[in-house]
């Protein structure tokens, strides 16, 4: 019975803090120590939502975004893996890519945005392709470094034992590495919806971004509000999901395995 509710409570735990803030939201509208002009009430967001989910705009604006968002992730995410396997393998591949990579790692993304506008136009090419250079480089870093950290002595020992190239990457590099390429791909979603609402603000005509930008023309709160929760609500739904698949690939790891 201890033991169950102590699970109960671990799962309820991190859901108290966003509880307590939302009922102290709740109760200064209701006082009106906020005033409705500055930020609405939840209750009057969440009717907001459940009307626009009624309509199906909700669900179609969710849809673009969301489509938009994984596709640019599995773009820039499989460069990001390939190359950074291929510069933390190959000490060649390493003396003539990395240097390049980091040069164009200090660029921001964001500042690319009117050039690639000008290359693709406002249509979805021009948004999945900023997505992808977004998460590109936290993937490509955290893949290279986890690669170049795997214990050399492991690779001896594999290489000892005779593995096979092929083998020793599977057996021992990829394994070794996987726990800091879990880190840059749970790092890259954050940074992939912060990028898709810079795209959907700035060249849209759908997506929870332009869905924010037109009610903000209209002074709609309300759904202004509702936009931010729903980034906020995709965000915490994809980096559960990166924890959930820590969890499975690295559940030999002592330090992933559940007290």
């Amino acid at each position: 019975m201890k033991e169950t509710s102590s699970n109960i409570y671990n799962r309820l735990a991190p859901w108290i803090i966003p509880i307590l803030l939302l009922a102290g939201w709740q109760l200064f509208a209701m006082n009106e120590s906020i005033s409705g002009n500055i930020l609405p009430p939840p209750l009057e967001v969440v009717q907001t939502g459940i009307s626009m989910a009624v309509s199906g705009d909700l669900w179609t604006h969710i849809y673009i975004s969301f489509s938009r968002a994984i596709i640019g992730f599995v773009i820039g995410g499989g460069l990001g893996i390939i190359i950074g396997m291929l510069n933390g393998v190959y000490p060649f591949a390493e003396k003539h890519l990395d240097t390049t990579v980091q040069m164009l790692r200090n660029i921001p993304h964001l500042a690319l945005i009117p050039l690639i506008i000008l290359w693709f136009g406002v249509g979805e090419e021009s948004k999945i392709v900023l997505v992808a250079i977004g998460v590109f480089f936290p993937v490509y870093i955290n893949t290279y470094h986890g690669i170049r950290s795997v214990d050399k002595g492991l690779i001896e020992m594999g290489k000892v034992y005779r593995l096979s190239r092929w083998q020793l990457f599977f057996k021992i590099i990829l394994p070794g590495a996987l726990s800091s390429i879990l880190v840059g791909i749970r790092y890259a979603l954050g940074t992939m919806w912060v990028t898709l609402i810079v795209a959907e603000t700035i060249a849209a005509s759908s997506g929870i971004g332009y869905m924010s930008n037109n009610a903000r023309e209209f002074m709609q709160l309300d759904i202004v509000v509702l936009a931010i929760l729903l980034y906020a609500i995709l965000g915490k739904v994809a980096d559960s999901l990166a924890k959930l698949l820590e969890s499975r690939l690295l559940k030999w790891n002592p330090v992933y395995q559940k007290n």
